[in-house]
């Protein structure tokens, strides 16, 4: 085998790299031709029209079933449904507060109708042998007179326990009151349903009736006090008639208590054209006899601030007058039919008892107030006056 000279192969490798070169000139040249933007009309490639255009959205129609279906109202926790389990909670226990004042009032009134009965049956064993003939101081008939001074004291305790429980069923009334404003505003809450509202009107009507109960409790205790009140203002001045006749063996009789609006006659005095003041409460300018009424407090609105005006005009009056006594007419407008007259009657009467039992609770005296009412033309709503004779 022939072995080539070094001489000759050096040609051929410099052949081989003029090759290799030629092509990647050739390639740069090339691409120094392409231009930087091609403009076609070709359509762009599948990826890219997919990665540019999207496709139109699909909404799933919703048919009419599924709107009036349980999954629209489906139980939800609602700042205003925690609400309205507190104001829930709350009632609860002014419901419960006020059964139990009314059962505590019920037995209470139980013992005194007892305690009455005992007292009465004293009474009528010492009148009745007093109208029978008797002697002078029995023994008999004084042991009978101590029993029913005793009975009599023990009824007078009960006063007490009936001042507590007024107070008590104002502080409850007032805080169904603010349970009832806080229920109103939640109306205005934002962040409710459907389903909170018409729990919010069930929670407002059962609180309204908790206020019309509570208001029944509270006249309850009124009438109370002030039968009791009149009954031991009576019964006291009978029992010293009547120990006066059981020490002379003679009958003398006894006095009448009286019960709110029980037979009450028309007040006869002409009333004056109704005040046309803002003020609810207006007091007269003077004192005189005559049918200008010491102060008129007009019901117009809720919760009519009438208790210092009064206060100041029985406490001028008094000043002048310290054996004064008063007449407290309950008015009643003559505007509208007979339905809506026999309502407005009524809320004047409820009114004046009212009334009533402010001034009593202010310190004057149940036998220095007589209770009446009267219609008026001139009045448009139910009124309250009150006259100095």
């Amino acid at each position: 085998m022939i072995t080539p000279s070094p001489i000759f192969l050096k040609p051929i490798v410099v052949v081989a790299a003029l090759l290799v070169l030629i092509p990647a000139q050739a390639v740069a040249k090339q691409k120094e031709s392409l231009p930087s933007l091609v403009i076609t009309n070709e359509p762009l490639p599948k990826n890219l029209q997919r990665q540019i255009y999207s496709r139109p959205a699909q909404v799933r129609t919703i048919k009419p079933q599924e709107v009036l279906s349980d999954s629209y109202f489906k139980p939800s926790q609602t700042l205003v449904g925690r609400k309205i389990g507190n104001i829930t909670s709350e009632l609860a226990r002014i419901q419960n507060s006020v059964a139990g004042l009314s059962g505590n009032l019920n037995g209470l009134e139980r013992v005194n109708e007892e305690r009455a009965a005992e007292y009465y049956a004293n009474i009528a064993t010492i009148n009745t042998q007093l109208q029978s003939g008797t002697t002078p101081g029995n023994p008999r008939l004084v042991k009978r007179l101590d029993d029913a001074e005793g009975q009599l004291e023990t009824l007078s305790s009960s006063m007490a326990k009936l001042n507590g429980m007024a107070v008590e069923t104002s502080n409850i009334a007032s805080e169904a009151s603010f349970l009832l404003e806080e229920a109103r505003a939640a109306y205005s809450l934002s962040g409710a349903i459907e389903e909170d509202h018409v729990h919010l009107a069930q929670v407002e009507d059962a609180i309204n009736n908790t206020l019309i109960l509570i208001e029944r409790v509270l006249n309850t205790i009124s009438d109370d006090m002030t039968r009791t009140s009149t009954y031991l203002s009576s019964e006291r001045e009978n029992l010293r008639l009547l120990g006066l006749a059981v020490a002379n063996g003679e009958f003398y009789g006894r006095s009448l208590a009286k019960r709110p609006f029980s037979g009450v006659s028309a007040y006869d005095a002409t009333l004056v054209p109704s005040t046309t003041s803002a003020d609810p409460v207006a007091p007269a300018a003077s004192l005189s006899s005559g049918p200008r009424p010491l102060a008129k407090i007009k019901f117009d609105r809720p919760d009519v601030a009438y208790e210092e005006p009064i206060y100041l005009a029985i406490n001028e009056a008094l000043k002048r007058y310290p054996n004064a006594r008063f007449d407290l007419v309950a008015v009643t407008p003559m505007q509208g039919n007979a339905a809506q007259i026999a309502i407005e009657s009524t809320k004047a009467r409820r009114n004046a008892e009212k009334v009533l039992r402010t001034l009593t609770q202010m310190g004057l005296p149940h036998e220095r107030i007589d209770l009446s009412y009267n219609k008026s033309a001139q009045a448009v709503t139910n009124e309250v006056h009150l006259f100095v004779k």
